[in-house]
């Protein structure tokens, strides 16, 4: 009696513990979410004098808006406690596919997809993208992210950038988390050569 009960207490407990690792399996999230394969889904520019920007400091979002329709949602990164990215209303004053950074130190470093605001030096570009503010003020894009809004926003296109955004608790909250700490940065070689632009075309960056 007790050998049938003990064993069949073993048999019971090895099924649960398999159908909890089935579904550990299964709503686990292995490995990392990068920046470089993140390619959100975009609506069509309908009407062009409608389109808006909204970025969420907080929670670190970019929404391409058509009235109150959201267009494509992006997670980005901005600018640390020390070097904020400054809040308010401003246009987008350039638009530069093929931009570099001009100053040292980074000097020749691409700022791929550049649309800058507030003043020539803040602007959303591609960059690597990580779950924290970490940036001198600008606004780092994934590359499919910066690609895509490059081709949607004009110049004069208004940005709104605040604390948080109504977005934020909607599509907002469907984001992936983007870390693109342990990438290894490309060779200089790379990043200083046409290449990166003619990969930037194909919503790439280097071999990622």
């Amino acid at each position: 009696m007790k050998a049938s009960f003990i064993r069949r207490f073993l048999k019971t407990s090895a099924l649960v513990l398999v159908a909890a690792a089935l579904s550990s399996c299964a709503t686990k999230k292995f490995g990392t979410n990068y920046s470089t394969s993140f390619d959100p889904p975009a609506k069509p520019v309908t009407n062009p004098s409608a389109v808006k920007l909204k970025l969420s400091t907080g929670a670190q979002r970019v929404y391409v808006m058509q009235g109150n329709e959201v267009l494509l949602a992006t997670p980005c990164s901005v600018g640390t406690a020390s070097t904020p990215t400054p809040h308010g209303t401003f246009p987008i004053t350039s638009k530069v596919a093929t931009r570099r950074r001009v100053s040292s130190p980074g000097a020749g470093y691409p700022m791929t997809y550049w649309m800058s605001f507030y003043s020539p030096a803040y602007g959303m570009h591609w960059g690597w993208v990580k779950p924290y503010p970490c940036t001198h003020g600008c606004v780092r894009l994934p590359i499919k992210s910066a690609q895509k809004i490059f081709n949607m926003v004009k110049v004069g296109t208004p940005i709104h950038i605040a604390a948080s955004h109504p977005e934020d608790a909607t599509i907002g909250k469907t984001l992936p988390v983007l870390d693109d700490s342990t990438l290894a940065d490309p060779p200089m070689s790379y990043m200083l050569s046409a290449q990166v632009f003619e990969d930037a075309q194909k919503g790439k960056i280097y071999n990622y």
